[in-house]
């Protein structure tokens, strides 16, 4: 059954994207703002991660932690926020029952957030440790190196949380600025998920707001601000990001330049990224760990902005087989362009097959559901449908795959990011050659 939420705009101006499920028995409340890490400056770098954190610490309704927590564990619901370089998303996952409710309490942490300088100044020492708990856990650090390594000292290569020196400037003028700035209507879109049926007079309850009225927020709502320059990369040759640390296994991200969100080949990259290293029986995952024993973990996946986007493939590896970890990797790369070891019918029909799969199970629940459309059009400006994705998947060929291999696996394409006790990027930078 393919899956086809309803869009209207309300008086506000806020997008609000709807989808009742007969079968659920419970609802997400997801409310998405177009502005994250690539909207900040280098000054205030890691402001809307730590804004995500500071509403949790009361809002106007709900003026404690304790308070706000009490309200959601008393129906045994789940709340929660996150933030990515292009957008930061709260939202609240009920009973059905509770949908009241839950629409009260997002509308109180998206509008009506208490921002205390008291709270700044206790979060500081919490974001520190959390970005402590990140420089200490390579695996992740890892692809926050290789999009330093591809887009450099741009809004779009600092990572989303931001340094400690610049998350111990920040003060309560910073974030209000911020939130007046950026958190417009026009910037947002609400999605409700689930067990459901009338809840346009909740939502208008909620969501129709008082411009007056609203706390730390915009003045204006017609307000228009401006969206973000696209930036462009032109790579000559292959780079090397080394982060030397004593480790007891070696963490590589190998980056290439594909397209940006929306591209028309958006579909053969997700079919080769599974190919290659999407799943359990993947060329990588076969070569590097089953056959070789060379690592525990191998994956590959794309990652999307709406000027760029590349292909990641990750590893953790055994600190002397780094470099015939590489050399594995950069083989099945040569492969997929053609020649011996190319791609097969029977590969590219189970990729797709898997994929398909891979999507019906994302979408058995709401919140993923409400995640799933509320970001496409966020970002999109439009919802594609479930038979809109699986016909992409099916339409791609073997010469599809082949054609875009060929673009993207290229040797000056190649970024790599290795994090273990390696100070010579020289040996490194020598691999690197398709």
């Amino acid at each position: 059954m393919d899956l086809k939420p309803k869009l209207k705009t309300l008086s506000s101006g806020l997008s609000f994207l709807k989808l009742p499920l007969e079968s659920s028995q419970s609802v997400t409340a997801m409310l998405l703002v177009k502005v994250g890490s690539r909207y900040e400056s280098k000054s205030i770098s890691g402001l809307s991660h730590f804004l995500e954190h500071l509403v949790f610490k009361g809002t106007e309704k709900y003026n404690s932690p304790l308070k706000l927590a009490s309200v959601v564990d008393s129906i045994g619901a789940e709340f929660n926020a996150f933030t990515s370089k292009e957008y930061t998303g709260f939202y609240v996952k009920s009973a059905s029952a509770y949908l009241d409710l839950s629409l009260d309490v997002l509308s109180q942490l998206v509008f009506q957030p208490l921002l205390k300088a008291s709270d700044i100044k206790r979060e500081k020492g919490v974001i520190l440790e959390e970005i402590n708990m990140r420089e200490d856990t390579p695996m992740y650090k890892v692809g926050e190196d290789l999009e330093s390594l591809m887009y450099q000292d741009t809004s779009l290569g600092r990572r989303i949380i931001g340094f400690k020196e610049t998350v111990l400037k920040m003060q309560i003028e910073d974030f209000l600025k911020y939130r007046q700035t950026w958190y417009q209507p026009s910037r947002m879109i609400l999605g409700l998920v689930g067990g459901f049926e009338k809840a346009d007079s909740l939502v208008n309850k909620y969501f129709s707001l008082n411009f007056k009225k609203e706390k730390n927020l915009f003045k204006d709502k017609k307000k228009k601000v401006k969206d973000l320059k696209t930036l462009s990369f032109s790579q000559i040759k292959p780079e090397v990001n080394l982060g030397f640390k004593k480790t007891e296994q070696a963490h590589l991200a190998l980056g290439l330049r594909t397209f940006p969100r929306g591209h028309q080949d958006r579909y053969v990259l997700a079919v080769l990224s599974t190919i290659l290293g999407g799943n359990m029986s993947s060329r990588l995952f076969t070569e590097v760990r089953e056959k070789r024993g060379l690592g525990y973990y191998i994956k590959s996946a794309p990652e999307s902005y709406f000027d760029n986007g590349y292909l990641m493939v990750q590893a953790g590896v055994d600190l002397k087989k780094v470099k015939e970890t590489v050399k594995v990797i950069l083989n099945e790369l040569h492969k997929t362009r053609g020649g011996r070891g190319e791609i097969e019918d029977l590969e590219l029909k189970k990729a797709k097959q898997y994929l398909e799969g891979k999507l019906a199970l994302s979408l058995e629940d709401s919140k993923d559901i409400a995640s799933f459309f509320t970001e496409d059009y966020l970002l999109e400006g439009r919802v594609r449908t479930i038979k809109e994705i699986i016909k992409g998947v099916k339409k791609v060929s073997l010469s599809d795959l082949k054609r875009v291999a060929k673009i993207i696996f290229t040797q000056k394409n190649l970024n790599l990011a290795l994090i273990g006790p390696y100070r010579d990027e020289e040996q490194f930078e020598n691999l690197l050659k398709l």
